[in-house]
């Protein structure tokens, strides 16, 4: 089970209206919040039974659910022992007084409910605040993805006056780790130019210091840190990979 005080919480966006899928998700993951979405919420109850901390706001606009069926999965999380620990958050659209009070004193949730109408900067703002103060993030300041396909995620680097090929075992909008079949002796705060970084079909350029290295085995993992901090172009680059990534791997799960 993960240390959520150290690796932050799991953040899902159920039935995610059109706003959150396309914009809301991915401005939470430039912020560095852990964000999925998932549309079938029988799985992803399975996958909070596996992740308990989790934090889930639910679209109650949903058309393909009944409100009733909507309703009975939310308190079957929140009763649930496996699940009570998951935090949950409602997002409607229009809501009047009346219902929104009803739903408040129905459902009570510990993200309270969210109007997704409102305007967007505003609504990535609140959003953000609630995941704030649910402690969502932990200790961890950036998100992490492990590339367990060596062919999707690589670096090709200027290195002894010839270009060498790496695959990259880790990535963050900070830096990377890659690993060397043969040790390509760099000390730590060599700085490395020109390093091409392919992740999947999207390339980049950018420069990076090396952090450290360390024996794994017959090869040799490096660590570089971005330098500077990568620029706007190539962080959304990143930023974008991890979201894909990260959702992929998630999809593998909740299809277990």
């Amino acid at each position: 089970m993960e240390n959520i005080e150290i690796t932050g919480k799991k953040i899902f966006f159920l039935y995610p209206p059109t706003i959150v899928q396309n914009e809301v998700v991915s401005a939470l993951i430039m912020q560095e919040f852990e964000t999925y979405t998932a549309n079938d919420p029988v799985a992803l109850g399975r996958v909070l039974k596996r992740f308990p901390h989790s934090i889930v706001f639910v679209n109650l606009d949903e058309k393909t659910i009944s409100e009733e069926e909507l309703e009975a999965w939310i308190c079957g999380v929140m009763t649930d022992p496996a699940t009570a620990r998951t935090e949950i958050g409602l997002l409607v659209a229009n809501i009047s007084d009346e219902a929104k009070q009803k739903r408040l004193t129905q459902i009570k949730t510990a993200c309270g409910l969210i109007h997704i109408s409102m305007h967007l900067k505003e609504l990535i703002s609140h959003i953000s605040q609630i995941l704030l103060q649910h402690d969502a993030m932990g200790r961890r300041k950036y998100i992490r993805i492990t590339s367990d396909n060596e062919s999707l995620a690589t670096a090709n680097m200027p290195l002894n006056g010839h270009f060498i090929n790496t695959p990259i075992r880790d990535l963050s909008s900070t830096g990377f780790s890659c690993l060397f079949l043969e040790d390509p002796n760099l000390s730590k705060g060599t700085v490395v130019t020109d390093i091409q970084l392919k992740l999947q079909s999207t390339l980049m350029r950018t420069e990076a210091m090396v952090l450290g290295s360390r024996a794994e085995g017959l090869m040799q993992v490096y660590v570089f840190i971005f330098i500077p901090r990568a620029d706007t172009d190539v962080s959304l680059k990143i930023h974008k990979y991890i979201q894909t990534a990260l959702q992929n791997k998630m999809d593998m799960e909740l299809k277990r």
